[in-house]
């Protein structure tokens, strides 16, 4: 479980994943960008919770059994800051390969920052498919298992994400759960699409069991 220390350190390593809406910068990638047209699932998604707002001193969290998600993939070690900027890479890649993706980018978070040295993070810069493919080009192809995981949606810019991880701990504390794998954040909504930093939206998802 992430304490207090590694929140605050992952929100720092965090914080250059992803330029801003607003952002001056125009020489830098966004996690999410191509130059292809937005897909129609980054307009139609619907929470099914509310939407926790920062500063997250409220967190809207539940349970649920995730399905099957099979993935292609760009695996990183090294600070969490670069794992969002790969991911404009793996979908152009993916379709210059024809393949097609089924939805939203995701990442995927396998260390405590707090516990971990920057050089040894892992993560992996993901981007879901319907199915078994074959990619080249240093992408590879998972399968994220079906598991039971405390799940939670929250708005605002993804650097600041990390803040509803507190909340989400405590819900799993009061349910009697640990941490049972890496914790996945799902960008659902286009950084390309909006003018604010308020209407983007993340799910987070943290694998669970009970604690012994």
């Amino acid at each position: 479980m992430l304490t207090r220390l590694s929140i605050t350190v992952l929100l720092g390593l965090c914080s250059a994943c992803f330029v801003t809406p607003d952002s001056d910068a125009t020489d830098q990638d966004t996690s999410a960008q191509t130059d292809a047209p937005i897909p129609q699932y980054w307009h139609t998604f619907q929470p099914d919770l509310p939407t926790s707002q920062p500063p997250f001193s409220e967190v809207h969290a539940n349970w649920k059994q995730r399905i099957d998600q099979p993935y292609v993939y760009v695996e990183f070690v090294g600070s969490y800051t670069e794992t969002g900027r790969l991911l404009p890479m793996v979908h152009r890649s993916m379709l210059e390969q024809g393949i097609e993706p089924s939805g939203p980018p995701f990442a995927l978070y396998f260390d405590d920052p707090g516990r971990t040295p920057v050089e040894n993070l892992r993560s992996r810069a993901c981007v879901p498919v319907d199915g078994r493919v074959t990619p080249d080009g240093g992408l590879d192809f998972d399968l994220l298992p079906s598991t039971t995981v405390v799940y939670a949606y929250a708005s605002g810019p993804y650097p600041e994400v990390p803040r509803a991880y507190a909340g989400m701990y405590g819900y799993m504390s009061d349910n009697s759960w640990v941490e049972n794998g890496p914790i996945r954040e799902t960008y659902l909504v286009s950084p390309g699409a909006v003018t604010s930093f308020d209407e983007l939206l993340t799910e987070i998802q943290i694998p669970v069991t009970y604690a012994r």
